[in-house]
């Protein structure tokens, strides 16, 4: 009688659904690699690249790094927003003094703007 196979649950569990998006495909690929890792580590197996890798991972320097990054995006978000209500702003005001000008009778084709 040939012998059995079993795998651990762990390891065997395959999505029955694949993403379609390529960001979740990335995250699914990305979770099945972590769980490979995972079970390496639990078995003894990993290679020292992948130990390597989580330690650097959960280091007080990478989290640190990581909030860094986050409120780089977040003044940059900032900066960008910024600029959008000065341009709004500008345009009110070229608007603003485009209603004023046609309240003195002044026109858009008129020259000099002066007023007799």
């Amino acid at each position: 009688m040939p012998k059995r196979i079993v795998l651990k649950e762990e390891t065997s569990y395959i999505p029955s659904k694949i993403a379609l998006k390529p960001d979740d495909r990335e995250q699914q690929l990305g979770n099945l690699a972590m769980n490979v890792a995972e079970q390496q580590m639990r078995d003894g197996t990993a290679s020292s690249q992948v130990i390597t890798h989580f330690l650097k991972a959960v280091s007080a320097r990478e989290r640190y790094e990581r909030e860094r990054l986050i409120e780089e995006n977040k003044l940059l978000r900032a900066k960008t927003e910024a600029l959008q209500a000065a341009q709004d702003i500008k345009e009110l005001y070229a608007e603003a003094m485009r209603v004023f000008k046609g309240y003195q009778g002044i026109t858009d084709n008129d020259e000099g703007g002066d007023i007799l």
